[in-house]
């Protein structure tokens, strides 16, 4: 078999073909692309010998200011984005507005939401009021509505879903406030019915019950909690993988609370912190990773795992939690491959003093919402990271203990901890061989990269910081092609695509947030081509 058939067999780009697959193999149907999230596209008509030729085409300014952190899909003819309350479709190639609807609801303090699934004529998305609504792609005409989770408890379902086989699969977030336990569902697109809900930490006989019942039976020994402190966290705030050729659901479960005072829920607090593997079609449990068995320092498994299969056949899964390292596990035996540094690593695992610890990543370095890319062309995984770090102080346990339910539980009075100076942050987008991690090469960015990293078969991968820096690097040695300012900071979508009027890369700018210090601007799609 030719390097070229293996490209093509390991991204499934039929990149010889005409027509209606090879239109497919040039959307960007799904948060990353494909439900494995490998983010990789097959387009390769912007390549490393003409990536200088960048620039923009059009833009969309949704006129909100916002944070910005949607994902975007490019399917059937159409772009589709979300702010908090606001789903749009706009022309891929035009950024002409196609339809936008809006959803009445009081603003969150973090108002973000990262975007949308599309399948058979709908569009799916959570909300922060907690419920998940779906629309008619071509008119944006609500379809249904369905509520999982309880606002009045701080629980909200920001993530970008993902839709298989009939289904549309979301969690709730909130498993930072008190008495918030992390689920997933399983809803009908066609209803909105719901299909199944599976706890991800043990259930109690009390707890609220929504639909039926998954076999998920989270062992409740692994949290051996103080006296008044009950079992809090395990929720999912971003987007999730799926395996469609064994129907298995990949979740990346969020920290146990509260977060910093581990010494009161001692154990490994399964399956928080954990990666666990669901069937799709019933919810029912099949097997975890636990990533952070004493998560004290708010290291989420915050992102979707690459589903992959390198040169030689070995079926790999890749991991960037918010702790800076990439992971990688090998998927038939469950055995770890490798787990490396992306991101400074300072007294990550010393523990937090009443007088302050300062540590690194911190709370909001390391990987955020958007997960590992695998570039099948080089054998490589790619990753972007935010170097970040933070001061904690650990709260008196009485003072811990006196947190009201439904109210944010940290542990700290400095809720997630005190940020360094902005000036001292950065980002970091590293390339390593899939199946021994050794380093290709590495590249910092003056700001975080929060947005996604997407490698393509032009040789080029893409990606933006928190500065509004966008890049094209070479994937093989990490050199720039080609940069840009875009105005506005990049936490979302970076993908690429052709719907045949030649390649594009639409990038997700201006975020706006109470909790990341970004250049001001409205949220808006960026669209670039070439000159």
């Amino acid at each position: 078999m030719s390097i070229s058939q293996t490209l093509m067999l390991a991204c499934g780009a039929l990149t010889i073909s005409a027509g209606p697959a090879l239109a497919q193999q040039a959307d960007w149907a799904s948060y990353n692309r494909t439900l494995t999230s490998e983010r990789f596209s097959p387009v390769r008509s912007i390549s490393t010998t003409n990536a200088a030729k960048l620039g923009e085409v059009c833009r969309f300014d949704t006129g909100e200011a916002t944070a910005f952190q949607s994902g975007l899909v490019q399917v059937n003819g159409a772009l589709f984005a979300t702010t908090e309350r606001d789903t749009f479709s706009i022309d891929p190639d035009t950024c002409a507005l196609n339809w936008r609807t809006r959803e009445d609801f009081p603003e969150n303090y973090l108002s973000s939401q990262r975007g949308v699934a599309v399948a058979d004529g709908r569009v799916f998305r959570g909300a922060r009021n907690g419920s998940v609504y779906a629309y008619d792609e071509k008119t944006g005409k609500r379809l249904w509505a369905t509520e999982i989770a309880d606002k009045s408890k701080g629980e909200s379902a920001p993530s970008a879903p993902i839709a298989w086989n009939g289904l549309v699969f979301i969690g709730i977030a909130g498993g930072d406030n008190r008495g918030v336990k992390g689920r997933t569902y399983a809803l009908d697109a066609a209803s909105g019915k719901i299909v199944w809900e599976a706890y991800l930490v043990p259930k109690a006989a009390n707890d609220p019950v929504r639909g039926p019942q998954a076999k998920v039976d989270a062992p409740a020994v692994t949290w051996q909690n103080t006296a008044g402190v009950e079992i809090t966290g395990g929720g999912s705030w971003s987007s999730y993988s799926l395996d469609p050729a064994t129907g298995l659901l990949y979740i990346p479960g969020g920290n146990p609370a509260p977060m910093f005072a581990s010494h009161l829920r001692k154990g490994a607090n399964l399956y928080a912190g954990s990666l666990v593997v669901l069937d799709a079609r019933t919810g029912d449990y099949r097997s975890h990773y636990s990533i952070g068995p004493d998560n004290f320092l708010d290291y989420d498994l915050s992102s979707a795992p690459a589903l992959f299969t390198t040169r030689n056949g070995t079926q790999v899964i890749a991991l960037t939690p918010k702790d800076g390292f990439i992971y990688a596990f090998e998927r038939k035996t469950g055995k770890r491959l490798y787990r490396l540094p992306m991101a400074e690593q300072l007294r990550s695992s010393a523990k937090i003093l009443p007088t302050g610890t300062r540590f690194c990543p911190g709370g909001q370095g390391g990987s955020q919402w958007n997960g590992p890319a695998f570039d099948p062309s080089r054998d490589a995984i790619v990753s972007g990271q935010v170097n970040w770090c933070s001061t904690i102080r650990l709260d008196p346990d009485d003072a811990t203990k006196a947190v009201a339910a439904a109210q944010f539980w940290t542990g700290s009075a400095d809720g997630v901890g005190k940020q360094d100076d902005p000036a001292k942050w950065s980002g970091w987008v590293t390339s390593v061989d899939a199946l021994s991690g050794r380093r290709h090469w590495r590249f910092q960015t003056p700001n975080p990269v929060l947005g996604a990293v997407t490698p393509t078969a032009g040789g080029v991968t893409l990606l933006g910081d928190a500065g509004g820096n966008f890049f094209a690097l070479n994937s093989a040695t990490g050199k720039t092609l080609f940069q840009t300012n875009l105005k506005g900071a990049i936490a979302g979508g970076v993908i690429t695509y052709d719907t045949g009027a030649g390649q594009k890369v639409a990038v997700s700018t201006g975020l706006t947030s109470k909790i990341w210090p970004t250049p001001k601007a409205t949220a808006q799609i960026v669209i670039l081509g070439l000159k």
